[in-house]
């Protein structure tokens, strides 16, 4: 059985890679020992933390870069259309869908409510349910099941309600 300096050295460094790789809760199990951390996460409001970009073409949001979620303008047939972004918040493999043989937690055409889970990132064997935290229409889905994201990739486009 490790000291309690070793568990103590053992538990800060899990703590730094949940906070560089943006985990919230992380357990791990060896033999008869358990280890289960979880950060404390504000909740955050459905439209805090939201950036809305100005149509293509415009120069006032130039250099802007949003968190988990940024509005952005849709470059699709000279619209102008403003998209909000639903962006990793942390790097892993993305999964679509539940389980292999399960339908896709949402689509294009899919309606989503800011609790509406979109999709799970895997990050060192957790897995992490990511939600929408907007309201409106997945307008693009900009990755496939299994792909590797990093932190801040988009991941969908939808359109506000």
């Amino acid at each position: 059985m490790p000291d309690k300096d070793d568990q103590l050295e053992r538990i800060q460094r899990l703590i730094e890679i949940m906070k560089a790789n943006g985990l919230v809760e992380i357990e791990i199990r060896q033999a008869d020992e358990k280890i289960s951390l979880r950060r404390y996460e504000p909740q955050r409001g459905a439209r805090e933390g939201l950036t809305v970009v100005p149509p293509v073409g415009s120069d006032a949001g130039a250099g802007l870069a949003g968190p988990e979620i940024a509005g952005t303008a849709a470059d699709q047939a000279g619209t102008g259309e403003e998209l909000v972004e639903i962006r990793s918040p942390l790097v892993g493999t993305f999964y679509a869908t539940p389980s292999p043989d399960s339908e896709p937690y949402v689509e294009v055409g899919s309606q989503v409510e800011p609790q509406t889970v979109v999709c799970i990132i895997e990050a060192m064997k957790v897995m992490n349910e990511i939600k929408a935290e907007t309201r409106g229409t997945i307008a693009e889905v900009l990755v496939s099941n299994g792909q590797a994201v990093e932190y801040g990739q988009v991941l969908f486009r939808v359109r506000p309600d």
